[in-house]
Order: C-alpha cells, then structure tokens, then sequence
C-alpha cells in the first residue's frame, strides 16, 4: 500500500485534502498536529472511503504540535472512539493511551538526528505496548545511514516494520520496503506537499519506479546517481521491463562509501549496478576486477557480480566512438571514418579519458585539453595523446571536438569557452548532459557545427547497458520510444 500524508490547517481543508489523497493512495494518514482547531474526527473519517491513520506528532518528532502533551493525549483518544484503521503512537504516549476498539496501533521510533544503530529492543518495547506495526523514522541521506532501516525490513520479524527515510536515501527504503514486505510505503500527494526535502510523490513512484509491480522476486539494478539522467534512465529501463514482462526494476542508490558497498549489496541481492557520469571514478573501489577500457579511462560506468567478484565496464568509449563513426562514415573500405581525423578532448575527469582511450582505439589524432592544465598534462602522457594548453585552445584546428566536462561553461573568462570557438564545420559531440543538450551543444547547433546528437549515444549506450544486464536484445529505438513517451 501506498499511504499519503495530509497535514492541513484547517478543518475544511482537511476534507479537500482527505478527498485528493483518496483518488490516489490506499491508506490516508491524517496529520492532527498542523489543525489549528480540533475537528470532528467522525465526520472527517465518514468522508473518506480508504482506511485511515491517525497521527498527532510533537516537534521533536518532526510534528508541528504546539499544545501540551496532555492535550495531544486526549486529542488522540478521541480520535482513536472515531475509529479509524491505524493510531500513530511513540512509545511514550502508547504507555498512556490503552487500545480502543479495532484501530491497530503503529508505535514509532523518530531520531531527526542521525539513525538508530540498535533496532531489536524498540521490537521488544513496542511488544510490551501491543503494537500492531513498527515504525522508524530517521536521516537517510546515503545507502550506509539507511542500512539500519534496511536490515530491519529484509529480516523477519514478529511485528511488521514501516520506515520513513528522511533525505535521498529514502526512496530506495520506500522501494526495498515494497519487496521485502512494509505493509505500506509513504509518498506524498504532489509537489509541494512533501512530509521532508526529497520525498516522492505518489505519481513518480507509480510513474518513474514501477511500484505496483514490485513483488519478493523482483531483482533489482542499482542506479547510482539522483540527477535529471539517472531518473530518465530509471524511467525507460523500467518502461523496457514492464514491456519485456521482465521482472526487474531500478533502484536509486545514493552512497558516499562505494568501498564498504559490497556486503549492503549482497544482502540486497544486487548484481548489477549503473553508474552516473560524475560518480564514474569514485565507484572503482568497489571493483575487483577491470577491463582496459576502465583501467586507462579511470571511468565505469556498467558493473556486475560474477562468481569471482564485481567486474567494472566502460560502455562509454565504445557507443560514443560508434555512434560518431556511423554518423562520419567511411571514407575508403579499408579505412575506419576516425582514421587520422584530428580530434579534439575537452575534459580531464574520467568521461574525458574514457573518450580518450576510445578515439585512439579508433586511430583518431587525439589532443586533450582542459581548464586544469596539470591534469590533462598528465592525462595526455599517460594515454599518449597530444596536450593542448586551455589558453591554445582557439588556434588549434580540430575535425571533431568532444565535450566531456559537465562543468565548462560559456564565457570570456580563462576557464571558460569563448562561444566563437564553435564553428562550421566543426563537428561536435556533448557526453556529459545526455541524453539533454547542454548549453555550449545548443550554442554549437546555432552556430552551423554538425552535431552528433546526444540523444542517440545515451540511447546506444543503454541498450547496451540493458544487454549486459539482462541478456536481452532491445534496439535502440525501442528505448527512443520510452524516452519519447517521458517526454
């Protein structure tokens, strides 16, 4: 179930809010702490048609009450004679409000601190209070400040556990805890109306995640990264999935520790994990074993657990060099369309000597230059490629320019491109906003550059991703449609 928080004002708020949130969870909870005056809660609850929870939460709970405690108490008592489904109640009020009639009681534990690393005896106190459901609220800013929320999910356990993860983190509890057996998830109703920063609304989680059709023997693929990116990769493997009737969905995972990940990832039963462009390097920690394409571009972007360890993959270098070439297109039979073409590298992070690595796998003439210029020194002795300093950026003539640092902006300033560097017939290629245009490729476009189109080596790269992931063939166009329909 999906359980949707209202927290109004007012009383005849309240009931718009009841009414909205019906249409589209199947359990309500009814947030007493923001009314500003007590309401008829019989009336409130004869109004809507799905089960409802009650809740009344002081401020060090993240609640708005600003009563006395007594007077919470007695508002909740009244509230559980109405009777409603579900009573929320910390462990403290649970002691002094006795159960009432067929309302079950969900007994919380709330840390807005830092997460609660001993879970078992909240299970043995709850018991002592004739708690129906356990709930853990608490910062999940990362996958480790999760885990605690996590284990206590994946176990079994006398009484059923829900958890609210407060921060990014939290939708990956939201989608675990669909798999492993919450009896609800939360979510809110739309933009705006969040319980905390980050929280999905009902319409992504159905929309983008997939939820309905999570069950205990979905697999899960990791996606690491919450960007604009991540989410429509998200969105179309799902798409594909559903499609393929492949059981199968995407899990966001947000980490700080890629290193300490493994032992979290076994238990999740994660096999295969995705990787967003600016976390390529940082991820490598968690490899034990690399292809050539990783070691020499620092970059992976694809990794999977074999029965000797996780093995890391670049598909970068590979899509955007075929996707280019296609485009090109030979010039001799015997010679390949990159085939001394002067290419020219903006970047100096791991995309960038991924493409690097990739172009001269090609036979391309490759220089490589960037706003740190110690880096690409290095990068360019490294990988054997000419360095251009930044500041010869504009006197060195170049057939191709690759674009592979997200962060160069427009501009006249020394770490900026001066826009009158884009010119026909320059061909130029973007890698670090696909599948969207960035804003030096719209300015390159208006400019008369040919423009190898972002979308189309995003769309290459996840079908092939896919393939590796799931041994199926899927053509890229069949991917271009789930884009299409996002959009």
């Amino acid at each position: 179930m999906i359980c949707i928080s209202v927290t109004p004002t007012s009383r005849q708020l309240a009931k718009v809010d009841l009414l909205n949130a019906a249409g589209q969870g199947d359990l309500i909870e009814l947030c007493l702490d923001h009314l500003i005056k007590p309401p008829d809660m019989k009336e409130l609850l004869d109004g809507v048609n799905k089960p409802m929870l009650v809740s009344c939460r002081r401020q060090q709970e993240g609640g708005h009450w600003k009563g006395t405690d007594d007077q919470r108490m007695k508002l909740l008592r009244e509230a559980i004679v109405a009777g409603p489904a579900y009573v929320e109640l910390d462990l403290e009020t649970a002691r002094n409000v006795p159960r009432f009639g067929d309302t079950k009681r969900v007994i919380s534990y709330t840390r807005l601190d830092r997460p609660l690393r001993n879970i078992d005896s909240v299970f043995q106190d709850a018991a002592k209070v004739n708690a129906d459901v356990v709930k853990f609220t608490w910062p999940t800013p990362t996958l480790e400040s999760a885990w605690p929320l996590l284990a206590g999910v994946t176990k079994k356990r006398d009484l059923p556990v829900v958890g609210l993860g407060l921060g990014r983190a939290g939708l990956m509890f939201s989608l675990l805890g669909r798999k492993y057996g919450s009896p609800w998830i939360y979510a809110a109703l739309e933009r705006g109306m969040e319980a905390f920063e980050d929280q999905a609304t009902v319409g992504e989680l159905d929309e983008v995640y997939g939820w309905r059709d999570i069950s205990p023997q979905t697999r899960f693929i990791g996606i690491v990264g919450v960007g604009p990116a991540e989410t429509t990769t998200v969105r179309v493997f799902n798409t594909v999935f559903k499609k393929r009737g492949i059981n199968a969905r995407c899990l966001p995972l947000v980490s700080n520790q890629f290193d300490k990940l493994q032992q979290m990832l076994d238990v999740l039963k994660i096999n295969a994990i995705i990787t967003s462009r600016d976390l390529g390097e940082r991820i490598l920690p968690l490899a034990e074993h690399t292809d050539e394409a990783v070691r020499l571009g620092q970059h992976a972007d694809l990794l999977l657990k074999q029965p000797d360890g996780w093995h890391a993959y670049n598909s970068i270098w590979r899509t955007a060099s075929g996707v280019l070439e296609s485009m090109l297109g030979k010039r001799t039979v015997n010679e390949r369309p990159l085939d001394s073409r002067n290419v020219l590298i903006i970047g100096t992070g791991g995309l960038a000597q991924s493409l690097v690595y990739g172009v001269l796998r090609r036979k391309g003439l490759v220089s490589v230059t960037g706003s740190n210029e110690k880096a690409t020194q290095q990068i360019a002795q490294r990988l054997q490629a000419r360095f251009v300093p930044f500041h010869n950026l504009y006197d060195t003539l170049a057939d191709i320019v690759v674009l592979a640092d997200p962060d160069l902006r427009m501009g006249v300033k020394k770490s900026e491109l001066n826009p009158s560097f884009l010119r026909a017939p320059m061909t130029f290629i973007d890698v670090g906003c696909m599948p969207q245009d960035g804003d030096i490729l719209k300015e390159a476009r208006g400019r008369g550059c040919t423009i190898v189109e972002p979308l189309d080596i995003y769309l290459a790269q996840v079908a092939s991703q896919f393939k590796s992931v799931t041994g199926h063939d899927v053509s890229s166009d069949e991917f271009r449609v789930a884009v299409n329909v996002e959009g």
